[in-house]
């Protein structure tokens, strides 16, 4: 079941926070770099398991941590735009949709082989991505809409502001 709701995703109640980067994403900017100010170590974490298994667009990485409030958080990287340039002048490029129906095949594998119990996502891809929200909505609905588990979409930021998510 979707929600679409208003408010910070940071402040979410979900299990897990799913959100899109690039394979050599430097988390510098939206959603990215909030997360790796919150969770620093979820960064230091990424970059050790890239280094030795590179991960390609369309595929996933999961990170557990402690919240600020003492709570287990969980992150899911979905690996939605493709890597411009490389070696130490790699950045993030554009997403594309086959990259995001991949990722979210394999969040769904993710959510159900794990036993989550709820997903908070951002209108994912649309920021630094480059997408358009009604190119990404239906793959989103597609592929977590029938996970028996809420899956709460943050269509709009609103800084500071709890959502509400209804997740119990």
């Amino acid at each position: 079941m979707i929600r679409k709701v208003e408010g910070d995703i940071l402040l979410t109640r979900a299990q897990f926070i799913a959100h899109g980067i690039a394979p050599q994403d430097h988390f510098d900017t939206g959603l990215a770099l909030a997360l790796r100010e919150r969770w620093p170590s979820m960064v230091r974490d990424y970059r050790h398991a890239i280094h030795g298994k590179p991960l390609a667009a369309g595929e996933i990485w999961a990170w557990r941590g402690v919240d600020v409030d003492g709570s287990t958080r969980g992150i899911v990287n979905l690996l939605t735009q493709d890597t411009m340039g490389s070696g130490g002048s790699a950045r993030p490029g554009k997403a594309t949709t086959e990259n995001v129906s991949r990722a979210l095949k394999a969040l769904a594998k993710f959510v159900r082989a794990e036993q989550v119990q709820s997903v908070a996502l951002p209108r994912l891809a649309t920021g630094v991505g480059g997408l358009e929200w009604a190119q990404v909505e239906p793959l989103v609905k597609q592929h977590l809409g029938d996970l028996g588990v809420p899956v709460v979409v943050y269509e709009t930021y609103r800084a500071g502001a709890k959502a509400d998510e209804r997740l119990g």
